[in-house]
């Protein structure tokens, strides 16, 4: 039994799509991060970093996991599954999932961070973070140009990305005219398990992006949020 600590952002739902995917069974417990319940002590015996998501697994001598990359690649290896075991094709994937965790999450963060968050419109600032989301959207197109998924067949990579660009309305950068990626994008959504990951808890950032009364709601709260290092998205 895994023990899954989590809350309902792109990081968040990495973990759960994984786990719905790969059949295993859980136990989802959703942290309040307005309450800063992360930063809570018995929360940091699990992640020092006082971050989500986290993993226990009961079945491996209570081992705990860490940091969403670690925990992707963690359950393919316990599994056998969603990435290669040959050397080659598992170095793709983990290229692809690196893209993610080095370029396209952290830039998306800080789209988010000073397009929504920050009480001062730094609008350098806010071209610059959008500019570089968009020409790793870019990146991404090309790839799954000639490729129907990132790396080889499905796997934590196309996981790991796609659960940071649907939230591309939040950090207010288009898609339009990337016409492989907007396949790739409605291609993984329409998967059972995607599905049922992206409300394991349920998420409304789609929802927030289109209704600003709900947008400056939420931007408020993750002012408070970002204090304590960990913003909503």
């Amino acid at each position: 039994m895994i023990e899954l600590y989590t809350a309902p952002t792109p990081n968040g739902h990495k973990i759960s799509i994984a786990l719905e995917e790969l059949g295993l069974q859980y136990t989802l417990h959703q942290l309040d991060l307005s309450a800063k319940e992360q930063k809570e002590p018995w929360f940091l015996a699990i992640n020092p970093n006082g971050r989500i998501p986290a993993i226990v697994d009961r079945a491996n001598d209570n081992f705990a996991v860490f940091e969403s990359g670690a925990i992707l690649i963690y359950l393919a290896e316990k599994t056998g599954q969603l990435m290669p075991s040959d050397p080659n094709g598992r170095s793709v994937v983990l290229q692809w999932l690196m893209f993610q965790m080095g370029g396209v999450g952290p830039m998306m963060g800080q789209a988010n961070v000073f397009y929504r968050y920050f009480p001062e419109k730094l609008q350098g600032a806010i071209d610059r973070y959008q500019g570089e989301s968009r020409r790793l959207f870019t990146v991404l197109d090309e790839r799954l140009k000639d490729n129907e998924y990132l790396a080889g067949g499905y796997s934590i990579a196309d996981i790991a990305n796609w659960a940071w660009v649907r939230t591309h309305k939040w950090s207010g950068v288009s898609t339009e005219g990337l016409p492989h990626l907007q396949r790739w994008l409605e291609q993984i959504r329409a998967r059972p398990a995607v599905q049922r990951g992206i409300m394991l808890p349920p998420s409304n950032v789609l929802d927030r992006a289109d209704d600003a009364d709900k947008a400056e709601q939420f931007a408020a709260e993750a002012r408070n949020m970002l204090e304590t290092g960990q913003s909503k998205q």
